[in-house]
């Protein structure tokens, strides 16, 4: 079972998670029972007037987000979330009495202008929901838990979808119970949310909207990385939300399908996101692994542009049900494109979410994510823009498809290369799962948060990277510098702000600024990882200790977690057969080899002796 479907058994999570699932599906419950009302039912509505109505509607629902996310940001940092949480299910269930009202009443224009106040509450949800998952979970835990809420909140959207069609055919009375049923059901699980602190209580609440609109962008782009991945966020919306506006017609028009069709390609996209979603968490071994992320961003291209090849599959007039769409050998490549699709968008979205929420700032956490859903809004908008446009201009869905698809392959070349950490990481986690399986005992040891020291046993010119592909907290690497400059390792080292280091009689200037550099990042509460020996090994066997190490500490007295690399010694990246990477994969793919981590050890206790002792006991006698 995976570990974030474990997540459902406890407190800290369940009563959120159910809370946001049932906030999900009113939301689509009330707004496609307000779609079919108006395109079937409403008689006094003609279909110009419903056109119209349909699209007030979509933009009167993101509106709020543009108007009320920098306050929503502000209130979710200085207010206690769980308090938070309940009052805004309580102005729900408030908004779905009024919504109640309009469908009992039979007024479109009613049912239509509560589509703001539900995007106003929705505004207001958003920083806290996601701002909520770094307190809430342990480190380990945040991939899977932002991976249960996409799943969550995609399989909400499709229940959303199917159940208003049902409850809609029992007329509008039915639809007035369900809307306010599913809110109570809301702030009912909602209250069993655990308190969680505030991260700004001292902050002051300022109402005026641009000011605190640029506020929060500002805060974003503190962090290039952070602002970046909010920008990677919002693209997938745009991705997303072409997708589902153009998918009803796309079924019509090009596979000859019947509504029942669209709802079974929607299904099968949400329940990609699902899987890509899980996946993620799988690959990314209970860490926040945002080289998935081009993985991901490289899937929703291939298939994007596959679907433009399957164009014009419609037989004929009738519109065939899922059982014939199914039956239909060109029909599987369909399927098989937007399952993949969702997959993808799961290895996408999740480690964005979640790098976001992980290295924003506590007290700033909120804002930031209240940006990134200004951000949101602003690319669905321009989304339904480039939507509406093209197919004015004569371009079938198709080609539509196609060209987002080639915009996506630009626009994630161009955030990588603007932020090369991705590829970095990607780079590191293919080496990590293809030429090693890498099984890791201890890691927990090493602290989730302040400064500590990593000592490690030196096998071969990957050690580094092994390293920094299983440790969930970013590694300042200390390293030879005739190292950190060989080809392409020098990439993945100067992105992941690795300190090249020369010896005294090398060069002492470079000595110097290294030591330097690594009392910077210790008292930046950073984790650097220095490799004692000062070299690496000649024959399998750990050196002596030099005591680079010891005048680290000296400085700057934090934790020493010490580790030990098994099974390196003898592989391609390693001097058992002579020069490394003489011998091509000596051991072959996927060799096993182990990371162990063992007990911190206090600055005042580490002797060069008792560390040398430590790393060497964890070793043990397999190199």
């Amino acid at each position: 079972m995976p570990d974030s479907i474990k997540l459902l058994s406890t407190q800290r999570f369940r009563p959120f998670f159910l809370t946001q699932l049932a906030g999900a599906f009113n939301d689509n419950l009330y707004k496609n029972g307000l779609t079919i009302f108006i395109a079937f039912q409403a008689a006094s509505v003609s279909q110009e007037d419903s056109n119209t109505l349909v699209n007030i509607a979509a933009g009167l629902f993101i509106l709020p987000f543009f108007l009320f996310s920098p306050i929503a940001g502000q209130l979710a940092d200085k207010y206690e979330k769980s308090m938070l949480i309940r009052r805004i299910k309580l102005l729900e269930i408030a908004i779905m009495l009024l919504g109640a009202t309009a469908f009992i009443l039979h007024s479109p224009a009613m049912l239509v202008a509560i589509l703001f106040l539900m995007g106003t509450q929705s505004a207001l949800f958003g920083p806290v929901k996601y701002s909520l998952l770094p307190q809430a979970l342990k480190p380990g835990e945040l991939v899977g838990g932002n991976a249960m809420v996409e799943f969550g909140t995609f399989i909400a959207i499709l229940l959303g979808l199917i159940v208003s069609v049902y409850v809609m055919s029992l007329g509008n009375a039915a639809m007035a119970l369900a809307v306010i049923v599913t809110a109570c059901v809301g702030y009912w699980t909602s209250r069993g949310i655990p308190a969680l602190s505030a991260g700004a209580p001292d902050l002051k609440i300022s109402f005026n909207i641009p000011r605190q609109s640029v506020n929060i962008l500002r805060d974003a782009r503190e962090n290039l990385t952070v602002f970046y991945s909010v920008m990677g966020v919002s693209w997938f919306w745009f991705i997303g939300i072409t997708y589902v506006t153009q998918l009803p017609n796309y079924v019509r028009y090009e596979l000859g399908g019947n509504e029942q069709v669209y709802v079974l390609l929607l299904a099968m996209f949400s329940i990609g996101i699902g899987a890509g979603s899980f996946l993620c968490e799988k690959l990314s071994g209970r860490q926040v692994e945002i080289g998935l992320v081009p993985i991901g961003s490289l899937g929703l291209t291939l298939f994007g542009v596959d679907l433009y090849f399957n164009q014009g599959l419609s037989a004929g007039d009738e519109l065939i049900g899922p059982l014939a769409f199914i039956g239909a050998s060109s029909s599987l490549r369909v399927c098989f494109d937007i399952i993949l699709l969702g997959v993808s968008g799961g290895l996408y979205i999740v480690p964005l979410y979640a790098l976001i929420q992980q290295r924003s700032p506590l007290r700033k956490r909120s804002r930031i994510i209240a940006a990134n859903n200004v951000l949101n809004a602003l690319f669905m908008v321009a989304a339904s823009l480039y939507g509406l446009f093209a197919l004015s201009s004569g371009v079938s869905i198709p080609v539509l498809f196609a060209i987002m698809a080639l915009m996506n392959a630009a626009v994630a070349m161009f955030i990588f290369m603007l932020v090369p950490e991705f590829i970095m990481r990607l780079l590191i986690w293919l080496l990590v799962h293809t030429i090693y399986r890498v099984d890791k005992t201890g890691l927990d040891n090493i602290p989730d948060e302040g400064p500590a020291v990593l000592i490690c046993n030196h096998v071969s010119f990957v050690d580094a990277l092994v390293m920094a592909g299983c440790v969930r907290r970013p590694i300042r690497f200390v390293m030879y510098y005739r190292i950190f400059r060989l080809p392409v390792l020098s990439f993945i080292f100067r992105t992941a702000n690795a300190i090249p280091i020369a010896g005294a009689r090398e060069n002492p200037a470079m000595m110097e600024s290294a030591f330097e550099q690594v009392s910077a990042a210790l008292q930046q509460d950073e984790v650097v990882c220095i490799f004692p020996e000062g070299k690496l090994t000649e024959d399998g066997e750990m050196d002596s200790f030099k005591s680079g190490v010891s005048r680290i500490l000296e400085r700057d007295p934090v934790p020493v977690v010490p580790l030990a690399l098994r099974g390196l010694w003898g592989s391609f990246f390693s001097r058992a057969y002579g020069s490394a990477m003489s011998r091509l994969l000596p051991r072959g793919m996927l060799s096993r080899i182990e990371l162990v981590a063992g007990e911190p050890i206090e600055a005042k206790d580490a002797t060069l002796e008792l560390m040398q002792e430590r790393v060497l006991g964890l070793r043990g006698d397999r190199r």
